[in-house]
Formats: structure tokens, C-alpha cells, sequence
């Protein structure tokens, strides 16, 4: 009974951030008829697939999904790359200007990326590179990469050095005991900066907004989510379908990496 609270509590946070899912899912089911009503139904009474119909033979459905993908996919590899190479350095290694080095990315983190909008533009159009995918991938890596960077380096050090240095003396080199014995348990931690990095590079909107304007063969989808406007009006049916494939590949992923980002770091190194 002492923990009738804390359930009930848990499940209204639940039931708090599912219903807007719930609603978009029902929403594109939903025939346009019903959408349009003035009573709200929370359980439709018809259902139909109109809706996805329209947002899958929308004009550049497959070639923006291939945009996202690219760009994503990009940036997270990019990210994990450099943001490896760095956390290390700054959790093994001692070095002058290493504490500045962790507060610096510390303070990018914390700024809004959206401030610096018009600063990238800028560069992006004095330097020929907007209308270009390989501009979004670049911003995404670099808003992405200093959370990488923090995270992996928690995880880094809470690997303990002997374990390295016992590779090290049965003949590997520091960069071979680094992968055959470290990078093994940071799974858990590549994990979570790669589903981070992912979610965040499809699902952003703005950057993709401004720096894709005349070559709109280039857009993502999340700007192809706003196709579904016009002077008459929005399509909301056609909207939340769209929105419902949109949010696909972040669920599938998450279910995914789910597993690998809640088990523990040190655990494997223990079993081992």
C-alpha cells in the first residue's frame, strides 16, 4: 500500500506522455469525416488506410526518406569517431589544458544550437555549401558531438585502467588493448550516444528548414512533414500518417538499443 502512490503516479506519467502518440496514431486511422467532427472520439468508430495511401504517394516520400537516412546515419558515425578518439584522450590521458578542453565541451552543450542559425547560413552560404546534404551532416555532427563526448567519457573512466594494462603486458599495444578490451565494454555507452545522435539528427527540423532552399530534392522529412499544408488548409489525416512512419525508424531503433543502454558497464569485465 505505501507503494499504491508511487505506481499510480508512474502510471499517469505514462498515460500522460502516450496519449499524444495514441491521438496521432488514432488520428491517421481515422476516415476525414470523423477527423473533422466537432466530438472528439477517442476509440474510432471506422478505420482506414486513406491517409497512409496519401503519404506514401506524396511527391518525394522515398527520396527524403534516403535524405534522413544519409544525413543521420552520418552524423552519428562521424560523432562516434571523433567523440571516441576525444574521450579518451581526456579520461586516459593527462595533458595541458585538459580540464579548459572538458569545459569547453561542457559550455557547448549547454548553448542553444538554435542561436546559431543565422552565424551557419551564413558560412553556409558565403562558402557555397547550402542545398548540400553533406552541410547537414556537418551541423548534426556538431551538435551531437559534445554530449558524445561527455558521455563516453564517464564511461571510459569508469573502466579500470588495470584491465588495459594487463592486455599491455601479454604483448598488446596500447591502441590494440584499447580495442580488444575497452571498447568491448563500452557498448552500453556507444550505444546510448547513438541513439541520442540519431533521434536528434531525424528528428530536427530547423537547420534542415534554412540551409535546404532551393534544391528542395535535398530536403528531410521532417521539412516533407509540412508538404501537408496548403492555402485551403492542413490534412491532418494525411499529417499524422506521415508523422506516424516518420516516428517508425526512431521506435525501431530504440527498441532496438534499448537493451545494450540499460545493462551495466563494468558487469562484463566482472563475467568475463
Amino acid at each position: 500500500m505505501r507503494r499504491l502512490p508511487l505506481h499510480a503516479g508512474a502510471a499517469l506519467t505514462v498515460l500522460v506522455c502516450l496519449f499524444p502518440v495514441y491521438w496521432m496514431i488514432t488520428t491517421a486511422l481515422k476516415p476525414s469525416r470523423d477527423i473533422q467532427s466537432s466530438e472528439p472520439q477517442l476509440v474510432p468508430h471506422a478505420w482506414t488506410l486513406d491517409h497512409f495511401r496519401t503519404a506514401v504517394d506524396a511527391p518525394g516520400f522515398a527520396q527524403f526518406w534516403r535524405n534522413s537516412l544519409l544525413v543521420t546515419a552520418g552524423a552519428v558515425l562521424l560523432s562516434l569517431v571523433v567523440a571516441l578518439a576525444a574521450a579518451f584522450a581526456v579520461a586516459r590521458m593527462r595533458w595541458r589544458g585538459r580540464r579548459q578542453f572538458v569545459l569547453a565541451v561542457f559550455i557547448a552543450q549547454m548553448a542553444p544550437w538554435e542561436s546559431l542559425i543565422i552565424p551557419v547560413y551564413i558560412i553556409a552560404r558565403d562558402t557555397d555549401m547550402l542545398d548540400r546534404l553533406a552541410t547537414l551532416t556537418l551541423v548534426y555532427f556538431m551538435i551531437t558531438l559534445p554530449f558524445t563526448v561527455i558521455v563516453l567519457r564517464g564511461f571510459i573512466a569508469t573502466i579500470p585502467p588495470e584491465l588495459e594494462e594487463a592486455a599491455q603486458v601479454d604483448g598488446c599495444t596500447r591502441p590494440g588493448a584499447f580495442r580488444r578490451v575497452a571498447l568491448p565494454l563500452l557498448a552500453p555507452g556507444l550505444m546510448a550516444t547513438s541513439l541520442f545522435g540519431f533521434i536528434t539528427a531525424w528528428n530536427e527540423f530547423a537547420y534542415a528548414n534554412f540551409l535546404i532552399i532551393k534544391n528542395q530534392d535535398q530536403r528531410t522529412l521532417p521539412v516533407w512533414l509540412s508538404s501537408f499544408q496548403n492555402t485551403f488548409g492542413t490534412d491532418w489525416g494525411a499529417t499524422m500518417a506521415a508523422s506516424t512512419l516518420f516516428a517508425l525508424p526512431a521506435l525501431a531503433v530504440f527498441l532496438l538499443l534499448q537493451r545494450h543502454v540499460t545493462s551495466g558497464l563494468a558487469s562484463g569485465a566482472v563475467k568475463g
